[in-house]
């Protein structure tokens, strides 16, 4: 960026007769119509409520497709194998990432950012949350999906989540509970709760069979210091650590809420919101219901704190990043787009329209941390998000499905830890076989 910046001033200062083209970067592109598709999500209704900024500022029109995330997922997959598409600039989480960088569907970046003509020299994409920069953006480097020497940047981060304890502080206070800061006091508190509030579960948690039990699984994985793989893809999973990570799942599940085997992140949030359980540990994106009072019983009595800590402090990386396909008809302006929307400008309008920041900048914003008090605690949180808390591999659906089965029946059928995740092990290691992991050893 320092280098951008002198090319910038350099130019500005020895062509003077050029100095008006530099001082409108979007004149070329007014009056182009682009074509965005995003999900229909709280953060990205808030991105389009701010688009008029965008037009009023830049002259560039935008055309919003907004789709619930599946019909969106489906729309891009028959959208981007096309010739042309009709895509400027997509949304999309990460999940996706591995699919359509291997696809080749996606735009490098590299291009833009080294263009002085568009890429904004005061842009300070170190401001930006790494971990979900690294964990939405990059492919290529490290296991293929992480920072390394050959890694490439393909998104940028828009609407980035994590993963918080959220609690009642007038029941913490009530019984003078200490907010848990590790794994051992959060389980202990967890069973404690319904002995001293009985009817109330420690905590709402993702459990449901499936997607939803292996996303459970893995956000206690990572702070309890396990992994998928090890270096070499070699399956790790069940390790002492990830035995120690479907136990604490188990414990929360069972002294959780009724119904708490059942459910996915909305009906845990729905029975925190209703004060059906003491704790609710999950992402960021749902603080803003939980404030209101129209939606949330427990609206002014929340508190926010850090992921607790295992052996070390490894929240999740989640939500969603913006991308330009390959076959987009306009990539520059759609550039332009998406570098407005992530600048420091964007992303407080944003911001205060209601979405989730992009940059620990936002976060620290006087203004943001008085309209949202959540904010301050969040940043912090941003800047423990593991981008590697989940491999971003593009086998990674048949092996999170399988997790999230065999953990189903952890929970219901009492199935044991150990031979459960052995039998996930063992069946990972051969989808990690097939898809030729192990050609090189």
């Amino acid at each position: 960026m320092q280098i951008l910046k002198v090319i910038m001033y350099t130019a500005i200062s020895t062509v003077v007769f050029a100095s008006s083209a530099f001082a409108n970067p979007y004149a070329e592109y007014e009056k182009t119509t682009l074509v965005v598709n995003f999900p229909a999500f709280p953060h990205y209704n808030s991105i389009v409520s701010v688009l008029p900024e965008f037009t009023r500022e830049t002259g560039i029109e935008v055309e919003v497709d907004q789709l619930p995330y599946l019909k969106m997922r489906e729309r891009q997959t028959l959208e981007l194998a096309q010739e042309e598409g009709d895509y400027d600039l997509i949304s999309y989480v990460v999940f996706s990432k591995a699919d359509y960088v291997y696809a080749d569907q996606l735009e490098n970046l590299a291009k833009y950012f080294m263009n002085p003509k568009l890429a904004d020299p005061n842009y300070d994409a170190e401001d930006l949350i790494d971990g979900y920069v690294q964990n939405i953006g990059i492919a290529g480097g490290e296991k293929g999906y992480l920072p390394g020497p050959t890694g490439s940047l393909f998104g940028l981060p828009s609407g980035s989540e994590t993963s918080v304890l959220m609690y009642r502080k007038d029941i913490f206070e009530k019984h003078g509970i200490k907010v848990p800061e590790t794994y051992q006091e959060l389980l202990k508190v967890v069973c404690q709760i319904p002995e001293l509030e009985p009817g109330m579960g420690g905590m709402a948690s993702r459990a449901a069979s499936g997607h939803q039990a292996s996303h459970a699984f893995l956000l206690h994985l990572a702070p309890l210091g396990g992994k998928v793989f090890d270096n070499n893809w070699n399956p790790v999973i069940n390790s002492a650590e990830g035995v120690a990570a479907a136990n604490a799942l188990k414990t929360i599940v069972d002294c959780g809420p009724e119904g708490a085997m059942a459910f996915g992140p909305s009906e845990a949030a729905a029975s925190f919101a209703s004060g059906q359980a003491a704790m609710f540990m999950d992402s960021i994106a749902f603080a803003p219901g939980f404030e209101d009072p129209e939606k949330s019983q427990v609206a002014g009595k929340v508190g926010y704190a850090l992921h607790p800590k295992g052996v070390r402090r490894a929240s999740q990386t989640g939500g969603f990043g913006i991308a330009i396909p390959r076959n987009a008809e306009n990539k520059e302006a759609a550039f332009l787009l998406m570098q407005w929307l992530t600048s420091k400008r964007g992303d407080k309008l944003i911001a205060m329209a209601g979405g989730n920041p992009s940059r620990f900048s936002t976060y620290a914003d006087p203004e943001i941390q008085e309209k949202y008090p959540f904010a301050k605690t969040f940043g912090e949180a941003l800047r423990y998000a593991d981008p590697d808390w989940r491999p971003i591999i593009p086998v990674w659906g048949k092996i999170n499905a399988d997790i999230g089965t065999t953990m189903s029946k952890v929970l219901t059928e009492g199935l044991d830890l150990q031979e459960a995740l052995d039998g996930v092990a063992g069946r990972t290691r051969g989808i990690m076989e097939d898809a030729g992991y192990y050609t090189w050893q």
